[in-house]
């Protein structure tokens, strides 16, 4: 008889607080993760010093999210993306693990485990490698699988910036945004893509996550056409060596040689969360007027949008046995 059970699938993601309160024990979940962030005095005082950092940011991060309805939108969104893809798949359930929030690895194991899941596919939802995120997310799930679930049988895909289909996507996302400048204006129009920042060091010790990026933006523009463009890291805080340029600085730059029409493209972020709704869509968007910048737009994220669920759908099967 043929295997009737399905197959999970498994997204992995950073996670976000699902209220004010979660705000403070989520950065304190991230701030304690050494593949992410390595603070001084080695590993036995990580866990004190995130205790401390996370204490006195909170107050600030808790009004960021406060402004954006009171928590993370990303778990939803990445739920949404999970069910869109293992919909278009053939006996597949889907299931959304988080690296810093619920629902965390162990329990979503569980879960899979009573439900008498023998195989898995475990999707990254960050296109571009990095230790730092896809390679901590996926040793977070390693380190479950092996103590919650050791007989499951599971496949990894880490990365997918150079995948076809999700250029396409991304693509129209970008012409999405353009077409909402006007016809005059659209020629003149500058393209950010602004990725997430990562310390310097983990480029220098060799990790991909710069040449993805550079990779996904030029396919993305061989496909867009003719417009300026131009690759900028945001969210960099704290006192260490950061990828350069810096969203900030590239929009002073692009202001000063007098351009006055700017789109911002999120590329290493596939939904809608704290980076694009408020980081781009406020601090961004005050910084560009401040500028002298006319007109300021964001390209849409890809969300569920179907030609990026299909783009993720047939990625899976190409890399797997569906």
């Amino acid at each position: 008889m043929p295997d009737t059970k399905p197959t999970a699938l498994i997204l992995l993601n950073m996670g976000g607080p699902d209220s004010l309160e979660a705000v403070e024990p989520f950065l304190y979940n991230l701030f304690s993760d050494r593949e992410l962030i390595q603070l001084p005095a080695g590993g036995l005082l990580q866990k004190p010093f995130a205790r401390l950092i996370s204490h006195f940011r909170a107050k600030k991060v808790v009004e960021k999210y406060r402004i954006i309805g009171g928590k993370s939108p990303l778990l939803e969104w990445t739920q949404k993306q999970a069910t869109g893809i293992a919909g278009r798949l053939d006996n597949v359930q889907p299931y959304v693990m988080m690296r810093y929030w619920d629902p965390r690895a162990e329990a979503v194991l569980a879960e899979i485990k009573q439900a008498g899941i023998e195989k898995a596919l475990v999707l990254s939802m960050y296109p571009h490698y990095t230790g730092a995120t896809t390679g901590s997310s996926s040793n977070d799930f390693k380190r479950a699988a092996a103590k919650v679930y050791p007989e499951l049988e599971y496949q990894l895909i880490e990365d997918w910036y150079d995948w076809p289909a999700y250029l396409d996507a991304l693509a129209t996302r970008v012409m999405e945004g353009l077409d909402s400048f006007h016809d005059l204006l659209r020629d003149e129009v500058q393209i950010l893509f602004s990725a997430h920042a990562l310390p310097q060091k983990f480029i220098d010790r060799g990790d991909p996550y710069r040449q993805h990026v550079e990779t996904t933006a030029e396919e993305v523009m061989q496909r867009v056409g003719y417009y300026d463009w131009s690759i900028a890291y945001q969210s960099r805080s704290g006192p260490v060596k950061w990828m350069e340029p810096g969203t900030e600085e590239m929009i002073q730059q692009l202001a000063a040689a007098g351009h006055q029409c700017l789109l911002m493209v999120p590329i290493s972020f596939v939904s809608d969360h704290i980076e694009t709704l408020e980081e781009i869509d406020m601090g961004y968007r005050d910084l560009a007027a401040d500028c002298g910048f006319q007109h300021f737009r964001r390209a849409p994220s890809l969300n569920d949008h179907s030609d990026f669920l299909d783009a993720m759908a047939a990625l899976v099967r190409e890399r797997s046995a569906l």
